[in-house]
Formats: structure tokens, sequence, C-alpha cells
């Protein structure tokens, strides 16, 4: 793997959007920073920011680690981020929209069939429905890397319920509450109007039976969730309900919410619980979770859920490798974010050469997710790697192989100064009458020296996004 882009420094020099904060971390004693860093987790820990990782031990309400050192975009560097996701969610949903209908782009021949129909996460019993507006998904999370100035590759895709855009927000309060100076003299585009535009979004996606404003709700699983955290805050910046499965009944052609004035009907739903739970007459009987008859109500246009059941199958890791062909297909235009290049398990010759390279490469589950179901082959040892081939050649279908990729690193605060560590982006799109995305995103960093895993079930920590305004 090739020495890493560092974001901040050319050499000796510092680049220009990190030229105030090179002086500002070089005028702060280390003992200031050590105390700035406990006053930023106190702050975490009374607000309740924090995060549960199943089947661990020990605390289920831990923090997430917070890195006190920005990264810093210029605008001409988040415009061209702009114009690729907003491309990429724009291709997403065409191919959503397709293959729950007439499946053209498979009749084409431009992705295999058993790709889509096959697909763990495409759900029947969702074709032939149009939602509104032609939306499936309405939230779109984009994992985006970087490996050079100008080189920006998608990871991967996150069309159902992506999560963390509460600690994109908090880490912007955090920031300005521990360093206003900081905001004084730098001129940084705002994420607070993220909630708004949250709202906007999904009041415009309102089915075609609401009359007058619609009444808005978020589905949770529970406190028990581990992002029940940003559940209930997104709730409360927007103002609405947040509601279970228990607390929401189907009566006639509506869904209703139970309240002490009693019944009122809900038009939007931003669901954040998977396919299988929302609504045991169509998916899992066994679900507690979800809503009987939902899907009933949805498929007569009573209601809209945000993202759609069926959605995952855009964003499947199989599927990810053809999203530039998706976007030649629909949209007639050149993928502006380029994929990383990957290898499918399930194709013989891709195979051959994956288990010839595998200290090599990075090899993912195709249905995985939260960093879990991977081998990242050169931070591996040698047994991890021999039983991750056995698992390979008993199921070469379930994965996908990429290079490792020399990851930017942004400086970050650690134990005996500043260092750099790995990073990562994702910038949160919304789909709805229009396209939008707040300025920044949810930068990830791996806080251990050299690792290049940034998910925060694998111990990876999180930071505040600047875009320079000009």
């Amino acid at each position: 793997m090739t020495d890493s882009f560092n974001e901040m420094f050319e050499g000796e020099r510092i680049r220009p959007p990190y030229t105030r904060l090179g002086d500002w971390t070089e005028s702060m004693p280390q003992e200031l920073k050590r105390l700035k860093q406990a006053e930023a987790e106190a702050l975490f820990r009374r607000i309740g920011i924090t995060f549960a990782v199943y089947g661990e031990g020990g605390d289920p309400d831990r923090l997430i680690p917070f890195d006190m050192f920005p990264r810093v975009f210029t605008q001409g560097e988040w415009r061209r981020l702009e114009r690729g996701i907003v491309q990429r969610a724009r291709a997403l949903n065409a191919f959503l929209a397709d293959v729950y209908d007439r499946g053209e782009i498979v009749k084409a021949g431009r992705i295999p069939g058993h790709l889509v129909w096959r697909n763990e996460a495409y759900e029947p019993a969702v074709a032939g429905i149009r939602p509104p507006r032609g939306v499936y998904s309405h939230i779109v999370g984009i994992d985006i890397v970087r490996t050079g100035p100008e080189d920006f590759f998608v990871l991967e895709d996150n069309c159902r319920t992506p999560s963390g855009v509460s600690y994109m927000l908090e880490n912007r309060e955090i920031m300005m509450r521990l360093f206003p100076g900081l905001f004084r003299e730098n001129r940084i585009e705002p994420v607070d109007g993220y909630s708004e535009s949250l709202r906007r979004m999904l009041a415009s996606v309102a089915p075609a039976k609401c009359s007058g404003e619609p009444t808005i709700v978020i589905l949770t699983p529970g406190p028990l969730n581990s992002a029940y955290y940003e559940h209930s805050f997104l709730a409360d910046l927007m103002g609405v309900e947040l509601v279970e499965g228990q607390d929401l009944f189907v009566e006639g052609e509506y869904v209703w919410m139970r309240t002490t004035q009693g019944p009122k009907k809900v038009d939007v739903i931003y669901r954040r619980i998977d396919d299988a739970f929302i609504d045991p007459l169509c998916f899992r009987p066994d679900s507690m979770l979800g809503v009987a008859g939902l899907m009933d109500v949805y498929r007569s246009g009573g209601v809209t859920l945000a993202s759609a059941p069926g959605a995952g199958v855009a964003d499947d890791k199989a599927v990810y490798v053809f999203v530039p062909e998706m976007i030649r297909f629909y949209l007639g235009e050149e993928p502006i974010l380029q994929n990383v290049p990957t290898w499918q398990c399930g194709k013989r010759d891709d195979l051959r050469y994956v288990l010839e390279h595998l200290p090599e490469l990075v090899v993912k589950e195709v249905h995985g997710s939260g960093g879990y179901g991977m081998l990242v082959g050169p931070k591996a040892t040698a047994e991890q790697v021999a039983a991750f081939r056995e698992r390979l050649v008993a199921h070469p279908a379930n994965y996908i192989a990429q290079p490792t990729l020399a990851l930017s690193t942004c400086p970050t605060f650690v134990d005996e100064g500043v260092a750099p560590r790995h990073v990562d982006l994702r910038p949160y799109c919304l789909v709805g009458e229009r396209i939008e995305l707040v300025p920044g995103g949810l930068t990830r960093v791996a806080l251990t020296e050299g690792s290049l895993v940034v998910n925060s079930s694998q111990g990876g920590g999180v930071k505040d996004t600047w875009v320079l305004a000009e």
C-alpha cells in the first residue's frame, strides 16, 4: 500500500484549507487539549450521545470517541462531491423504480438478473407500487474515501436507514461550544439546517390521500436499538412524534397513531426499523416491532414509508459494482465519483485472482455492514487469512474484494500530541421534491494507528466536518 495522502500537510507545508488550524493547534498547550477533550466527553455524556454495540458486555451506552481536530474541505472540493452524490442518488432511485416495475436495465443486459431478483434485499411485495414522486430511497448515505488531492471514491451506498447524522449535528454543536473563536476566524458552512430540510423532504413525499399538512412520525424499534438516541434526537429537532409499532394501528384505508386526544391519522412514516419487521402480515409474522396491515395501506396510497421497503437491493455490495452503469443507463451521464475497483467472487476468474492475492485485499460480505464479516488482508494474521479463505471457497458469491486503498489521513488528537489517522466521509443526501444535502457530513476516524476500519462498531471515532464558505 502506498503512502497515504495527508489532508493537512503537503511535505512540510500546510495545505491552504488547514492554515488557520495549524496556528490553532500549535498555540494550544497539551494540558488545555486534555481539558477540552474531557469537556467534550462530559458534554456527550450529559446530552446522552451514546452508541450501543450488540453482543458486547460492559457499558451498553458507551460514548463514540470524539476527536476535536476538524476535517476541512474547500468549497470547490465540496461542490464536486455534492454533484457526484446527487448524481448517484438520482441513479439509485431510478434503478429502484425500474427493478420494481419493468426491469429495463436487466432486459438490456446491463446488470445480471439474479443479482436483483434473487437478492435477499429484493422485496416482491413492493413490485408494482410506485411511491409518491417515484422516490424509494429518501435518505441516501454515501460513504466516500479519499486517496489524493483530486481522488475521491465511493466505498458503498446506504439506501435503507443510514445512521450517524445525529453525530454530524452534535459534533458541530460541541465544537462551537468548545472553540467559539475558531468559528469567528473561519467562515464555515452551517449544517444545522438538516432537520428542517429532512422535515421538508418528508412532507414533500406525502401520499396522494393526504390533504392538508401531513402528519409525520419516526418509527423506532425502541430504546434498546443502538441508534435510539438518533431517533429521539431527530424527532425532537423536527417536532414530530417518535413512535413504536404499538403506538400505531391500521383501520380502514389509513394508519392511525394513538394519542391522548384519540386516534390521529399518520401520513408519512420515517421508519428506522428493518424491512423484515415492518408488517407481520407481510414480512416476518413474529415481528413485535411493526404494524399489522401497514403494507396494505402503503399499497393503496394511504401512507408513505421513508425509505421504501426493498430499497436495500440498491445498496447491496454486489449491486454496487453496477452503479456507474446505472448512471450511464438512466441518466446518460458519466459518473462524477468513481467506484473502488471491485472483484465479484462469484465469478470464477475474479475468485481465482482474489484467492491468489488474499493477503493484499479487503474482502467483504455482500450483505455485511458495520465493519463485520470482512477481512483486511494486510492487517490480518496468517491464521485469519486461512480461515477466511475457507469461507470464501465455500460461498464465493457471498463476497466481493477490493484493493486496500491508502485512505487519506487527517490530524487527530492522540495521547502523544497530534498524529495522522485514516478517515472516511458519509454525507447525507435527502431525496424528495428536490435533492439536497447540507455541506458536510459525518467524518469517521480510525483511532488506532495504521487501522483502516473507521466504523463506530469497530472502535472508530468521529470528527466535525467543515466546508469552508467562499
